[in-house]
């Protein structure tokens, strides 16, 4: 006895037909929700007849500035030192490379997810020997829930578009065909301007008060395409 072998499926056709006429919706979902990380930038300098003199106020401030940010412990999730630079700079007359000066710069970063120290450590920082602090500039985290909030977000609305539609044509949906996810965006925001203090404190009884930093809401955006086959409509 011989088996009958077994029929392939019918492919789906990529179009509608009167038996079954498919619909495209698009979802979207605009969401604005509390930051979750506050990042900061921090520039240490350092100036000098010689070279080793700029070197050695540069990695003592570069200490210091390092110190006190891991003085906030838990609050700071993140903390990574970047570009180190140490540049002669030539005299503007007279023969010959002749150095007056050497600069030194350092660049660290760090993030926060305690705002309520974010103040209070960017004013200390602010109030350091030739540091400038760039921010704070406000995000989420990449495996942000919110992300998946407007996600499905997005999704329920592209179904509740469609259903609107097959109501409108006196029919409902049968099966969903395909859903393309067209990205999730967080605009990046608006950097407020750079709190900087370039002269010595020293001398100050009193320190400066903590900055009141607002965080800033974040806008989030989330688009899908969805497709349906619909049952036949009741024109």
């Amino acid at each position: 006895m011989t088996d009958t072998p077994a029929q392939p499926h019918p492919a789906a056709l990529p179009y509608g037909t009167p038996d079954a006429p498919r619909i495209a919706v698009r979802g979207d979902a605009h969401l604005e929700v509390d930051p979750e990380i506050a990042r900061i930038g921090i520039t240490v300098t350092a100036r000098g007849k010689d070279r080793r003199t700029a070197l050695d106020d540069l990695t003592r401030r570069n200490h210091t500035a390092l110190d006190l940010v891991r003085s906030y412990g838990d609050a700071v999730e993140r903390l990574e030192t970047g570009t180190f630079s140490l540049t002669p700079q030539l005299k503007e007359k007279g023969r010959g490379e002749r150095v007056h000066a050497y600069h030194g710069r350092v660049h660290i970063t760090a993030e926060l997810t305690d705002f309520t120290a974010l103040g209070e450590l960017t004013t200390r920082l602010a109030d350091l020997d030739l540091t400038h602090v760039d921010g704070p500039s406000w995000t989420l985290r990449p495996d942000s829930p919110a992300h998946r909030e407007a996600r499905q977000k997005a999704v329920r609305e592209a179904v509740q578009r469609a259903r609107e539609y097959a109501e409108a044509l006196g029919t409902t949906l049968a099966a969903l065909v395909e859903l393309a996810d067209l990205g999730t965006e967080t605009p990046e925001p608006l950097h407020p301007a750079a709190y900087a203090r370039t002269m010595d404190y020293a001398t100050e009884d009193v320190a400066p008060a903590p900055l009141d930093l607002e965080p800033e809401r974040q806008h989030i955006h989330a688009q899908v395409n969805a497709r349906f086959t619909l049952h036949p409509p009741t024109l």
